[in-house]
């Protein structure tokens, strides 16, 4: 069973930056494809970013394209969200995410949902002030 702790939220004015971080245990790291998810008061959950095995292919939604990189360490079996440019919309609680193979390569076919992912942590509050 993979357990996924999400780390680094907080409160930042517009047009700053954070970098969120998500530990994994209980599962090969190196096996999952890894991706974060939002979701906004009100709202559905959001996919914003996804990474397969070794960090090698990356996948963004367009909201967080430019902005957002995903990257991960195989090694300390962490994945990282770095944003700048932050706006207030993108207040939320973000989600880190670990799927099997098809999570590690959906996006070839389609944008990856959250019924691809298997693993979930429990969410890291981001606040974005204007």
């Amino acid at each position: 069973q993979v357990q996924l702790v999400e780390s680094g939220g907080g409160l930042v004015q517009a047009g700053g930056s954070l970098r969120l971080s998500c530990a994994a245990s209980g599962g090969t790291f190196a096996r999952l494809g890894m991706a974060w998810f939002r979701q906004a008061p009100g709202k559905g959950r959001e996919f914003l970013a996804a990474t397969n095995w070794s960090g090698g292919s990356t996948y963004y939604a367009d909201s967080v394209k430019g902005r957002f990189t995903i990257s991960r360490d195989n090694g300390k079996n962490n994945v990282y969200l770095q944003m700048v440019s932050l706006k207030p919309e993108d207040t939320a609680v973000y989600y880190c995410a670990a799927g099997g193979p098809i999570a590690a390569y959906v996006w070839n076919q389609r944008a990856p949902r959250e019924r691809d992912y298997n693993y979930w942590g429990q969410g890291t509050q981001v606040t974005v002030s204007s």
